[in-house]
């Protein structure tokens, strides 16, 4: 499909050095040529209070219609505490609301992040699947659980040799979903 392909890079980590944005940089080079990629800032969004939606914050409008806007949608995260970071989760709150202008809904949503641990990524996944499907998201089947360890990244910031098929494949899956909801 030769169609350009907006995708929104989620990173759920406010961190400058964050091993996920990393992450989520090499793996949008393995991304078709059609691909245009975005990092939405999330970091500057005050909390969710609904006293502010008469008079939204330029922040949360300009997160919002960067949303809007895109074809689909990739979170990249770590775990904080078995579950999602606040920063993460608040975005979320901030794009479903109010619930007719829900920007996470109908988008196809894929879901991963790396940590030190052994699992990864695991509990924070399960609960972006469960949030991100209420919201009406298309959530993506399986799981990409990622240690963070040497190798992972290469030097020159690409995805290192013995994770590169496993990632490959995962994303392959994802494009062949954005693309058959984009036809």
């Amino acid at each position: 499909m030769n169609k350009t392909i907006r995708l929104a890079i989620v990173i759920g980590s406010n961190r400058r050095e964050s091993i996920n944005r990393q992450l989520a940089e090499a793996m949008a080079r393995l991304l078709p040529a059609n691909f245009e990629v975005s990092y939405p800032q999330i970091d500057d969004l005050p909390l969710y209070n609904l006293d502010l939606e008469g008079e939204r914050p330029a922040s949360v409008n300009r997160f919002t219609d960067e949303i809007r806007a895109v074809d689909a949608v990739f979170i990249i995260t770590p775990e904080h505490n078995r579950s999602l970071p606040a920063v993460l989760k608040n975005a979320i709150d901030w794009g479903s609301k109010p619930m007719d202008k829900n920007v996470w809904f109908g988008k196809p949503v894929a879901i991963t992040g790396t940590s030190p641990g052994a699992i990864g990524t695991a509990l924070v996944q399960q609960h972006l699947r469960q949030i991100m499907g209420i919201l009406g998201s298309v959530v993506m089947g399986g799981e990409a659980y990622l240690q963070f360890r040497p190798g992972l990244i290469t030097e020159s910031g690409d995805i290192g040799p013995d994770s590169h098929d496993f990632i490959k494949a995962y994303l392959d899956r994802f494009v062949s979903l954005v693309e058959k909801l984009a036809a």
